[in-house]
C-alpha cells in the first residue's frame, strides 16, 4: 500500500534516483550533465543529510517513489550548507568562473547557496523541493506531501513557505497553482518564485 512516511537513511539511494529521473523540468536528467550525481547533490542529498527530520517520502511498499524535502529556516540552511555540505561538494566538482556550459551553470548552483536568500525570506523563511516519479504523479500524493510539510511548518510556527521552479515546467506550475501557491514580488517568468502560508 502506498503511504507517506518520514524519510529514513535507507531511502538515500531511492530519493537520489527520483531526483535524477525528474531533474530536467520534471523529466529524466540522466546523462544531461557530466556526472549523474550533480542534480541530486544540489537538490536532495544536502537536505536529507543536514535536515532528515524535514523530509518525507512516498513509499509504494517496495521503495520511495517520491519525496518532499524542506528547510524551515533558509538562512540557517544556507549557513549549514556552506559549512557542512559545500566542502564535500567542492572536493567532488570543479568550479568554473564564470560558468559557461550547461554543466558549469548547474555546478555553479551547488557552489552558491546564497542564491536561496530571496528578498521575501522574512515572510517566507521555509523552502521546499518536491519530486515524484511518473507512476506516483496524478495520484494525490504530491498534494499530500505538501499538506504534510505545511502541517509540520504550522506546528513549528513557521509563517511562510516558498519554492523556486523551472519556468519551463508547466505541469508543476499548474500543480502549485491548484494548491494555492502564488507569485512572490521577486518572481519572474524565467525563474518563478512561489509562496504560500502554512
Amino acid at each position: 500500500m502506498t503511504e507517506i512516511r518520514p524519510y529514513r537513511p535507507a531511502d538515500f539511494d531511492d530519493v537520489t534516483r527520483v531526483c535524477l529521473l525528474t531533474g530536467h523540468a520534471g523529466e529524466d536528467a540522466t546523462g544531461r550533465f557530466d556526472n549523474d550525481d550533480l542534480v541530486p547533490d544540489i537538490f536532495v542529498r544536502p537536505y536529507v543529510t543536514l535536515l532528515p527530520e524535514w523530509a518525507w517520502v512516498v513509499d509504494d511498499g517496495e521503495r520511495a517513489v517520491g519525496y518532499i524535502v524542506a528547510a524551515p529556516d533558509t538562512r540557517e540552511f544556507v549557513r549549514r550548507y556552506r559549512e557542512a555540505w559545500l566542502p564535500g561538494f567542492a572536493a567532488k566538482y570543479s568550479r568554473a568562473d564564470p560558468p559557461v556550459t550547461r554543466d558549469e551553470q548547474m555546478r555553479h548552483l551547488g557552489f552558491w547557496p546564497e542564491r536561496m536568500l530571496i528578498d521575501e525570506l522574512d515572510e517566507f523563511p521555509a523552502h521546499l523541493h518536491i519530486d515524484l516519479l511518473p507512476e506516483a504523479q496524478g495520484t494525490g500524493m504530491g498534494r499530500r506531501l505538501i499538506e504534510t510539510l505545511r502541517d509540520a511548518l504550522r506546528e513549528a510556527g513557521i509563517p511562510g513557505l516558498h519554492l523556486s521552479m523551472d519556468g519551463d515546467n508547466d505541469r508543476a506550475r499548474r500543480f502549485y497553482d491548484r494548491l494555492g501557491f502564488f507569485d512572490l514580488p521577486s518572481s519572474n517568468a524565467d525563474n518563478p518564485l512561489l509562496g504560500i502560508r502554512p
